[in-house]
């Protein structure tokens, strides 16, 4: 990099508060560092890269993240900066409860205090497990340093008995026929053994990969970054990539803000609708766009959907293909150039180039991969926006990944108040419900969960199972993964907890979708419901103290992000004082 890109000196670095002072604080932040067996010269007047890491032994999406940090760590010391690693708490999607949501908040939090109260100049973000990304990316962003996200890439593609296994996606279909008795414990448990066969995200299109892909759309991850697989060496050596390049936006003082633009932000509901992603990126990029000051709503994203086809062939809107084929057909900027026309090509990436000129000579090289723009996957984008009097500040569903005849559905309500209640009901041979019925799922929002679990794809009830029905209406204001799928009406706002009209619902009440339309109502009045409001009793607080009781007083409906309404905008916080 030539010297006239610089706008930074070593004296005008954020760090040389720290080490460059002559001073008794500065002796001491100087000698204390020394004590790590290094030279002065090793990190005064040098750019100092945090490397925000959430390698964790309880998360398994990020078990090669130490490794990852030494790579970073190789190319930071390469471009003449001094790299410090930054460990942060992890959000483990499998295993942490009750749900890695409830913590998103947490972790930006931590970030961007990590930021600000070491002498960091630019910061280096590893992570990649569902919540993790966008949480990382929200507390930078409110930091607003020079930035760059190194996704933890996708496992490799699993096989079991011939078969080739989606994470998450094909979790579900087997437990549904373990609860059938089509198959045996034993072979379950050869499933189980099977489907995650390497460190690294979930290989469909899940919110791991769909929130990866989105941060490359977005500028802040290198261009191909978003789909190299976390074993295959390409990894390492992005990673080495993103710490050489770190050091050079230092110098140029190219913060994460400068990045995301609104232009920004529309490429990134457009890629999230061509690869048929998750409907947690609605929220997630809501809540991102808060941070970065963008105002980005609900209705962008039914705009965007319009006009954007599937073109990404991977489940769970794909028939077939997992995300490591997604990457050997040309991942993203491929993908991207076969709708360049429906993007913002002057946008900035990290790299200091536009998102036009990173995809310019981008190719596919399998196009039943990605597809081709007279050849897609669906014509339209794979999520819809909702509206009516069960939603009236919106819902969304995935039409990506339904059976289409309940694009327009109107079913009888089987409502249930919370999940252990319907987990105590769902097998029972004797339930009321059919194949046209609507299940109603309760007090599953970012209260009433808390935190918004991903309840939403409600099993089918064993009794319809037996009968070969494989999918019917669910509604719920909680959040479903990424790699599921079926009729799930999900993100109701506002939630039932704080008497959304949720809350109000009966069994035995007509409910209408129509997806076409983008409406989702209850057939009753508004005398009625407001009848029935009368006798909506608050659910009792639940928790005394703690970060609980941050959560309940501070979260956001889903409609606008499920951030803490404290830390949203751009208001700037002072810089520490050094005394």
């Amino acid at each position: 990099m030539s010297d006239t890109k610089h706008k930074k000196t070593p004296e005008s670095l954020r760090s040389h508060r720290w080490y460059g002072a002559q001073d008794l604080r500065a002796f001491g932040h100087r000698s204390r560092t020394m004590q790590m067996e290094l030279d002065r010269e090793d990190f005064v007047g040098k750019p100092v890269i945090g490397i925000v890491n959430t390698w964790s032994e309880i998360n398994p999406c990020h078990t090669h993240l130490r490794a990852r940090a030494e790579n970073v760590k190789r190319g930071v010391w390469q471009a003449g900066g001094f790299p410090v690693e930054l460990p942060a708490i992890t959000l483990a999607e499998t295993i942490q409860k009750p749900t890695t949501m409830m913590y998103r908040n947490l972790l930006a939090m931590e970030t961007e205090e990590l930021l600000r109260s070491y002498p960091i100049d630019g910061a280096v973000l590893l992570g990649g497990c569902d919540k993790t990304t966008p949480a990382l990316v929200m507390g930078a962003t409110s930091m607003n340093l020079p930035t760059i996200f190194l996704p933890a890439g996708p496992m490799l593609t699993a096989r079991w008995r011939g078969q080739t296994l989606g994470s998450g996606s094909d979790q579900w279909k087997f437990w549904d026929e373990r609860r059938m008795g089509n198959i045996t414990e034993e072979e379950h448990r050869e499933v189980e053994a099977s489907i995650a066969r390497s460190p690294g995200t979930c290989m469909t299109m899940g919110t791991a990969s769909t929130m990866a892909t989105i941060c490359e759309a977005l500028g802040v991850s290198l261009p191909g970054a978003s789909s190299i697989p976390a074993p295959d060496s390409g990894h390492g050596r992005m990673a080495a990539q993103c710490g050489k390049r770190i050091v050079e936006m230092v110098w140029e003082d190219l913060k994460i803000r400068d990045i995301l633009t609104p232009a920004a932000f529309q490429n990134a509901a457009t890629t999230l609708m061509t690869n048929g992603g998750s409907t947690n990126a609605v929220i997630h990029l809501v809540a991102m766009a808060g941070r970065a000051g963008v105002n980005l709503v609900l209705d962008d994203f039914n705009q965007v959907s319009a006009r954007t086809p599937v073109l990404a062939n991977i489940r769970p809107v794909g028939n077939t293909y997992l995300m490591e084929d997604f990457h050997y057909a040309g991942g993203l900027p491929a993908l991207l150039r076969e709708i360049q026309d429906l993007l913002h090509l002057e946008a900035l990436n990290c790299n200091g180039k536009t998102l036009g000129e990173n995809i310019s000579s981008a190719k596919i090289w399998n196009d039943d991969v990605i597809r081709r723009r007279d050849n897609p996957v669906k014509t339209d984008g794979g999520l819809v926006v909702l509206r009516g009097n069960l939603a009236p500040d919106g819902a969304v569903l995935k039409t990506g990944a339904m059976d289409q005849r309940f694009l327009q559905h109107t079913g009888r309500a089987l409502v249930f108040d919370s999940y252990d209640h319907m987990m105590d009901l769902i097998d029972r041979d004797d339930l009321d419900v059919c194949e046209d019925s609507v299940l109603v799922l309760r007090n599953a929002g970012p209260l009433g969960g808390p935190g918004m679990p991903e309840w939403g794809m409600m099993p089918i009830p064993r009794k319809l199972l037996k009968q070969g029905v494989r999918d019917m209406v669910r509604i719920s204001d909680a959040r479903m993964s990424g790699t599921s799928y079926g009729t799930c009406v999900l993100h109701v706002s506002p939630e039932s907890w704080i008497g959304g009209p949720l809350a109000l619902i009966q069994t035995g009440d007509t409910i209408r979708l129509d997806a076409n339309a983008k409406t989702l109502d209850v057939l009753l009045s508004d005398e009625t419901l407001a009848e029935r409001r009368k006798h909506w009793k608050q659910p009792e607080e639940r928790f005394p103290r703690g970060y609980g009781k941050l959560v309940m007083a501070h979260i956001q409906q889903a409609d606008k992000g499920c951030d803490f309404d404290f830390l949203m905008g751009t208001d700037p916080v002072p810089e520490p004082e050094i005394h």
